[in-house]
Order: structure tokens, then sequence, then C-alpha cells
């Protein structure tokens, strides 16, 4: 039975929350080609899940950084100074990521690229946000990461932003009328999600005829919410939820001959990579993602280039996001004229109003600006599941 899904990338994170590359171990640690121990460098840190579930996601994130800070490395650096990157295992884990968190602050971070995954950047964002350290999330989608916090920012388009854009999509496409949703509501990547989503698909006129919950500890089985999806006429089923569940879903709704189609967020990307999952079912998957592999741009081909010499496998939206953050975070750096003898809050302060007069091009979009809620604005592109692999829409 041929699949039809289609998938709204839209944050890195098309945030939360990603999925190539080489296994990690848990408590990663990575400070390549530059020795911490003497001259003054800028201390970087990075967090996110190189183990368990979501591996995918900070592998990429994790990978694409340290890719980057290798190229600004060899350039120069910024000012002047060598960049030190110190990446932490979370396992996608709230109190795990805290601890990772103060780990990097005894190694002497002053700037965070992360979290990887909404839940634990929200816990973490309350601790930079005390700590006045200036952090850059490359994938956490959720407004929970950045309300109340200035200091915290998105590379990603945030939950509502997804919510919003997948019933306009849906319902400009003419792809529904009746659409069944499976949500995550231990999850407040998912929930937020879902909210605006179920919001902006009843001002479209598109029907939402089942809207059924799971919870991290149900999250194996969905034949319940599928029969009861295919029992309300849902020609369509929404899916805010990341891509493990993802391959579940599909091959759940495979065996039972239900034959929707699906239509799931940012964190569906990383669905081929889940193992032993049937990637047929994934054929034709569609995507409205910041980052496509395939474009033909010269800095998009130098970076998938470069990810896959190093690591092996085509690098997904997050990382290419994690990628645009450093550069980002460089950008900012350089337009306030820090050094890294300055205080992390010196450095905090310094970098909140420079990124807000940014004007960035790079590989998930062009003319990326922010605001003071944290928030980027930037286009996403079209990319289809095409014989295992992503391709543009054109």
């Amino acid at each position: 039975m041929k699949k039809k899904i289609l998938s709204l990338a839209l944050c890195a994170s098309m945030a939360a929350t990603l999925f190539v590359g080489c296994g990690g171990s848990s408590n990663t640690t990575t400070t390549e080609n530059v020795d911490t121990s003497g001259d003054t460098v800028w201390k970087i840190g990075g967090i996110g899940p190189t183990t368990g579930g979501a591996a995918q996601y900070g592998q990429g994130v994790m990978n694409a950084i340290q890719i980057a800070v290798d190229e600004i490395n060899e350039a120069g650096g910024i000012n002047g100074y060598q960049v030190a990157f110190n990446f932490q295992d979370d396992e996608a884990d709230a109190q795990k990521s805290v601890n990772a968190y103060n780990t990097l602050k005894d190694w002497g971070m002053q700037i965070l690229e992360g979290t990887v995954t909404s839940g634990a950047c929200i816990a973490v964002s309350a601790e930079t946000y005390n700590d006045r350290i200036f952090q850059l999330t490359p994938s956490a989608s959720s407004t929970d990461v950045t309300t109340g916090h200035d200091n915290t920012f998105q590379v990603c388009f945030s939950d509502p932003n997804q919510g919003t854009v997948s019933a306009d999509y849906i319902a400009e496409n003419g792809l529904a009328t009746k659409v069944g949703v499976i949500y995550d509501s231990s999850d407040a990547y998912s929930t937020g999600i879902y909210n605006t989503f179920k919001t902006e698909a009843e001002a479209q006129g598109l029907e939402v005829v089942a809207a059924e919950a799971f919870t991290s500890d149900s999250k194996t089985d969905f034949t319940t919410q599928l029969q009861k999806c295919k029992d309300a006429g849902a020609e369509l089923l929404f899916l805010p939820f990341y891509y493990t569940e993802g391959s579940i879903v599909l091959t759940q709704a495979n065996q039972m001959g239900y034959d929707a189609i699906m239509f799931g967020v940012d964190g569906f990307d990383g669905l081929l990579g889940v193992e032993n999952f049937d990637t047929s079912l994934a054929e034709g998957v569609y995507l409205l993602t910041p980052f496509a592999a395939d474009a033909d741009d010269d800095a998009t081909q130098a970076f998938v280039s470069a990810y896959e010499s190093q690591y092996g496998g085509t690098p997904n939206q997050f990382a290419a996001d994690a990628y645009d953050g450093m550069y980002i975070l460089k950008e900012a750096i350089e337009s306030a004229n820090l050094t890294p003898e300055a205080s992390n809050e010196e450095i905090c302060d310094a970098l909140i109003s420079a990124i807000q007069n940014v004007t960035y091009n790079g590989l998930t979009g062009e003319n990326m600006t922010w605001n003071a809620a944290g928030e980027v604005s930037k286009d996403p592109k079209a990319v289809i599941i095409q014989d295992g692999a992503y391709v543009s829409v054109q």
C-alpha cells in the first residue's frame, strides 16, 4: 500500500526536536584542534541526545557544529581567537540536560548552542537565564524555551509557526477536509504544535474529526488512536511528534489498512534512519523544511560534502540549523566586537542586542532575522522523499 505522508518540518528545530551521523557515547566531549589549557579561547558548549531514542538529533547537531568550528578556526577564529567546542549528551532528558549544563559550566562555557530538544531546553533555559549565559538553540521549537528568557534565541521555527503553517498548507493545497490528530500530551513540543494547529485548522475550514493523545509511557502502540481516526473518517492524520513514534504509526496504519495522508512536523526528519523500519512506507513524504540536502548552491554542496566525508550519511535540517547557528554566533560576536576576556554576563547582554541586528544568509534561509522574543524569521523549502532520499520539490 502506498503511503502519502506530508511532513511539515519547520524548525529545526525544523528543534527539537534530528538525525544522521556517527554514533556518540554518553557525555560526549569534543574539543578538537584547540588546546584550551593555554591561550585564551572562546568556549562554546553544546547539549543534546547522542544516545537514546533521539540520538540522531544530537549526533547531527554535534557533528555540524564541529564542522563549523573547524572551519572558523582554520580561517582565524572569531575576532582573532580560536574556538573550543564541548558537547555533552543529555539523552533528551531534562534533568540529564541540566547535569550536562553544569558540566559545561565547570569547563568554563561562555556561550551555549543548545539544547537540541524542547523539553530539555526548557529546563536548561532557566539555568542560562539565571547565570546570564547567552543561548542559541538550533532545534528546540517550543515557545516555553524563550518565554521569559531574554537570553535564549532559536535558529528553528517555533511550535506555533509549525502548527499554523501546517494547517494553512493542508487547506491551501486541498489535501483534505477531515483531519485526525495524534499527539503526545506529555510533551510540550507536541502539545504546543497541536494547540496552534487546531485553532488554525478551524479558521481554515478544516474539520478535526478526532484528536487522540498518547504519553511518553504509551508510545509503542497506536492502534487505538488510529482506529478512532479511521472510524471518524479522517482523510489526513496530523502527527506532531518525533520520527521514532512516526515509524510505528506508519507501520501500524499499514498493517490495519488505513491509507490516510500522513502529515508530520520537523520531528519526522530522521524517519529514514529508524532501525528496522520499512522505509518504503515513507515514500512520498513531503516536508516543508529550511534545508534541502540536494540543493545545488555552493554553500549547501560544500556542507553536505564535508559532513558526508567526516561522518557519513546525509545531514538533515537540524544539522544544517546547527551549522548556521555557529556562524550566526560568529557574526553576532564580531558585530559586538567581543573578546573572550569579557565576563559571561557582558557577553550575554551584548549578544542579546547584537543578534537582533544580524541579517544572516545561510543554509537554512536567506535574510534571517530575530525579534526580541528570540524567534527567527525565514522561509521554508519543500522536499519529498523519493527512492529513499529527500528531493527538492520544484
